[in-house]
């Protein structure tokens, strides 16, 4: 199969057309999510906004409250993975769909396990060298669209299928998340306000290549399944 980088990134700017105020309005409220709401509870726990900035160590309860308040975001991530998922099938998808994730514990439990699960994997991969926990980040990324696609699927089964659909093309997913390292360096000239843009670019590329290249094998998979009946 041959892909371009440009090809994926012309769709994802075709696939954000007239899309632009819903997906910065999403990003802003990951900004929320992920850094105003967990530094709130922080100086809440450390007993107000004085003691919280005149601290030089956090607090061993803040730690805890803020690992909980990480585990407990896992579901919004993955959330955020699909809703750009329906933009790219054109499924008019709304900001509500990512946090009806945490409406079915039984999924939300199951996606926490999956980024646990994936996490411990590269992590035992980093202990060998810092390249081969790359590589298996890289192997396992598909996991989370993966089980978008295939509820049934068991965690293992879901990692294992990212792993085996991304042979050939871990190197082309390397160089499409490389080539945004440039718009992100501008973006740090903009005091961080041009990455309420550039991560619905990213995240709707991430997304395009997730169903250009690997769910389009289950199509060609139907496609010689058919043929050979």
């Amino acid at each position: 199969m041959k892909i371009q980088i440009s090809d994926i990134k012309r769709q994802s700017l075709q696939s954000l057309k007239g899309e632009w105020g819903l997906v910065v309005l999403l990003s802003f409220i990951m900004f929320i999510m992920y850094y105003i709401f967990p530094t709130i509870i922080e100086i809440i726990v450390s007993g107000g906004f004085t003691e919280w900035f005149n601290q030089e160590d956090t607090p061993i309860g803040a730690a805890i409250v803020n690992l909980i308040i990480i585990i407990l975001q896992i579901p919004f991530s993955i959330g955020v993975y699909w809703f750009y998922l329906s933009l790219v099938r054109e499924n008019n998808p709304n900001i509500a769909n990512v946090f009806s994730i945490y409406s079915n514990g039984k999924t939300s439990m199951k996606l926490i396990g999956a980024s646990i699960l994936q996490g411990i994997f590269v992590f035992l991969w980093s202990l060998l060298l810092f390249i081969p926990g790359i590589i298996k980040s890289i192997s396992y990324s598909q996991t989370f669209y993966i089980l978008r696609d295939h509820p049934e699927y068991s965690i293992l089964e879901a990692i294992s299928e990212s792993r085996r659909k991304m042979v050939g093309f871990k190197w082309k997913y390397f160089l499409l998340g490389l080539s945004f390292i440039g718009w992100g360096i501008l973006c740090l000239f903009t005091l961080g306000i041009g990455f309420l843009w550039l991560i619905p670019y990213f995240s709707t590329a991430m997304a395009t290549f997730y169903e250009q290249v690997i769910y389009s094998q289950e199509d060609d998979s139907n496609d010689q399944a058919i043929r050979i009946e």
